[in-house]
């Protein structure tokens, strides 16, 4: 079984450590990567780490992941709130699917409470901040280990 994991970033997750630090934090998008790296092979996982400003390209990802990967962490970031065409691609996927949120999306403007991408992923973590990559991860190599050990 495949242990290859797509890690997705949406619109301006390349500014992080930029833009809004006091919401999203002073990490950059490099040192998210780098942790992500340093998590999956902690735990023998491979990995491809995206981002991209243009939804096609992120659905293209999902696309790709469905032929090879075992899951996908996304934080589809704006598209969240307005992309069903994500949630379609998504919906194509089989594997586990992860939604991570570096800001608590909850205490946020009403229209950051909606999520298209909830309506598939198996589940989400929001407002850990970028320890909430690792801990997608983590669950991912749970689920991983536990369905090897079937």
């Amino acid at each position: 079984m495949s242990r290859l994991v797509y890690v997705l970033n949406g619109p301006n997750l390349n500014l992080l450590g930029k833009r809004q630090p006091h919401i999203y934090g002073h990490e950059t998008l490099a040192d998210v990567e780098a942790d992500c790296r340093k998590v999956a092979s902690e735990h023998g996982l491979e990995l491809r780490f995206h981002q991209s400003n243009r939804e096609y390209e992120i659905i293209d990802w999902i696309h790709e992941a469905r032929e090879v990967a075992s899951g996908i962490v996304i934080n589809p970031a704006a598209f969240t709130h307005t992309s069903v065409a994500i949630l379609d691609a998504l919906n194509t996927f089989e594997a586990t699917v992860i939604e991570v949120h570096i800001s608590n999306v909850h205490k946020r403007e009403e229209f950051r409470h909606h999520s298209y991408v909830s309506l598939r992923a198996d589940g989400v973590i929001a407002g850990l901040g970028t320890q909430g990559y690792a801990l997608a991860l983590r669950r991912l190599a749970h689920l991983l280990d536990k369905s090897a050990a079937k």
